[in-house]
Order: structure tokens, then C-alpha cells, then sequence
């Protein structure tokens, strides 16, 4: 059998910033500059993702172009969620970060209880791959949540908030290929550190001079990003660089 979630590579850790970084400015685009609001936003995202869920789980191996789109999607939607607790019905930073934390756990513990393992080199079933995608929703909402804590809530801004995330993932890749981390706990450490990391880029990058960022806007920042996913994952799409292994039926 195969995986349905492509080999860990440096092109996997590229795309994924990539696709946190548009999935802030997308939503943030969708939202004001098109003026559709963020529930009108969030229900046109959640009805492509769904739609693109249902190619991902038809599908019987790792395919780039859905399995990434899913994952844009996913990261727009994840950021959407923790926008509409706190814009629409006025939940503090605090208290989002912590309920997505404990949803995040919940979902591994129900997860490891049920398969015996978080290793995404065994996603072959559609049990499992359940499992994943909510897990990857909450890493999103849960990074969004924690990324704006830090860079407005402790008010550190954007540029610092991303090297501070940075600093983490740096850590958590030192302590793996040094100490010898466990490698699904450093992949999750590393996978939801990404999020806050990217999401802290994308306002750097889009956000006015005046707000703490490059003024790039979310319309040029969206577009930059999206081309550099649609090549790259092009890219793997011949090449097969990330193509997962043969996996047992354990």
C-alpha cells in the first residue's frame, strides 16, 4: 500500500510555509478586500475544502496537486475559524490558543488510542486519514491563534514573532538530529511551530509600514506565494521527488 501524505522532504517544509503563509493573507484578501466578510468567506473556503477533501480521500495514492491544495485550503479555513471566534463572537487570543491546544491533544490521543501511531507514513486508511486532516485543521486554527498572540497580543509584532518561531523550529531540528528527538513528535512540534511561522510572515509582508509590515498587501503577498506552490509542486509532480514509500499493512 501507499501513503496518501507525500516523503518528508525540504520541498514538504517550503510548500507548507508557503501554503500558512497565503492561507493568513488569502483569508485576510477574501475577507476585506473583496468585502465577502468572514462568514460569507469562511463558507465559500469550507465548501472548496470539503469538495477538495472528497478528490483527496477518493484517490488511492498521493497525489501533489490535490494533496496541496487541500493543505491551502485547509490553511485558510484553519485561519478563518480562529478569526470568526475572535472577530464575530469576541473570544480572546488566550482562550482560542488554549481550546485548540486541547483539541489538538484530544485528536492525538483518540488517534494513537485507535492506530497505535501518529506516523504520517502510514496514512492508508480512510480512518487515518480522518484522523490527519482534523489534527492538520487544528495546527492551523492553533497557529493562528498562538501567531497572533504573540505578535499582537504581546504586541512583539510580526518580523519578531517569525524569528522567534523560527528559533523554535531551529531547536526542535537540532534536538532531532542531535539528540535524537523522536521523529513524529519533532515532525508535530515542527508542523505546528510552521503555522504561526508563516502566518507571522504573511502579515509582515502584507501589512502597511505603518502596522509593522512591508506593505506588500495581501493581494501581491497571495499572488507571490501561490506561484511558488503551483511551481514547485509542478515540479514534484514530475520529478516525484516526494513520491511515499511502500508501506505494511500494520
Amino acid at each position: 500500500m501507499l501513503s496518501k501524505v507525500p516523503e518528508i522532504t525540504i520541498f514538504f517544509w517550503i510548500i507548507k510555509i508557503l501554503a500558512t503563509t497565503v492561507g493568513e493573507t488569502a483569508a485576510d484578501f477574501l475577507n476585506t478586500n473583496l468585502n465577502l466578510g468572514l462568514t460569507n468567506t469562511t463558507f465559500v473556503m469550507s465548501a472548496l475544502l470539503l469538495i477538495t477533501l472528497v478528490f483527496q480521500f477518493k484517490s488511492e495514492k498521493y497525489v501533489p496537486v490535490i494533496y496541496w491544495l487541500a493543505v491551502v485550503l485547509i490553511s485558510v479555513v484553519g485561519t478563518l475559524v480562529t478569526d470568526n471566534l475572535v472577530d464575530n463572537f469576541g473570544v480572546a487570543l488566550e482562550t482560542t490558543t488554549i481550546i485548540f491546544a486541547i483539541l489538538l491533544l484530544v485528536t492525538f490521543a483518540a488517534w494513537y488510542a485507535s492506530e497505535k501511531t501518529l506516523s504520517i507514513h502510514s496514512i492508508y486508511t480512510v480512518k487515518r486519514e480522518v484522523f490527519y486532516w482534523l489534527a492538520i485543521l487544528f495546527t492551523f486554527a492553533l497557529g493562528t491563534a498562538a501567531g497572533d498572540l504573540i505578535a499582537e497580543g504581546l504586541s512583539l509584532g510580526y518580523l519578531i514573532s517569525a524569528l522567534l518561531f523560527a528559533a523554535l523550529i531551529g531547536v526542535v531540528t537540532i534536538a532531532y538530529y542531535r539528540f535524537k528527538l523522536n521523529a513524529v513528535l519533532a515532525f508535530w512540534i515542527a508542523y505546528i511551530l510552521t503555522r504561526p511561522l508563516g502566518a507571522s510572515l504573511g502579515d509582515y509582508l502584507s501589512q502597511s509600514p505603518d502596522d509593522g509590515g512591508l506593505g506588500l498587501g495581501t493581494v501581491g503577498t497571495s499572488a507571490i506565494f501561490l506561484v511558488t506552490i503551483l511551481v514547485l509542486v509542478t515540479y514534484l509532480t514530475k520529478t516525484k521527488r516526494d513520491a511515499p514509500s511502500r508501506v505494511s499493512a500494520d
